[in-house]
């Protein structure tokens, strides 16, 4: 199915409902990967907005991507609690080991910043793949992803 069909379908399941934007997103989202910005303004006409209404959302929300992730992906809390038990140290060692930076897909790897992660007693807080880390470290999760990626 292309994607203006796929589209089509999500749009017509989110027909009529009050507060249609968040859950299209989301559907966008979970059927492509990311929300391309071509879908943003048959979003928009579907549901007599803006295309920047559209955009901005997209961009305000941190959960939803505007590019295709790496087959894995890396969350790294940035609240206060992680940022206390060396959070930003982790980070910019992670960052360094791999090459890239928060925001940034290279090869298989996608490292995001996510602001609570609900581990806040075992920080730092990391997610790998799904999987909630806590007392999180560089070496671990680069542990990690090599293992998954082995």
């Amino acid at each position: 199915m292309n994607t203006n069909d796929r589209l089509a379908e999500i749009l017509a399941l989110h027909r009529g409902r009050e507060g249609a934007l968040l859950p299209i997103l989301h559907d966008v989202q979970a059927a492509f990967g990311h929300v391309p910005e071509a879908v943003y303004q048959p979003i928009a006409d579907a549901l007599r907005l803006g295309r920047a209404e559209v955009a901005g959302v997209v961009s305000f929300y941190h959960d939803f991507r505007d590019a295709p992730t790496g087959r894995h992906v890396i969350k790294l809390c940035r609240a206060e609690a992680c940022q206390s038990m060396g959070g930003a140290d982790m980070i910019a060692r992670l960052e360094t080991a791999l090459g890239m930076k928060l925001g940034e897909t290279k090869g298989d790897v996608t490292l995001e910043a996510v602001f609570c992660l609900g581990l806040c007693a075992c920080a730092p807080a990391a997610e790998v793949d799904g999987q909630l880390v806590g007392r999180a470290s560089a070496a671990r999760l680069e542990a990690m992803i090599a293992e998954v990626s082995a």
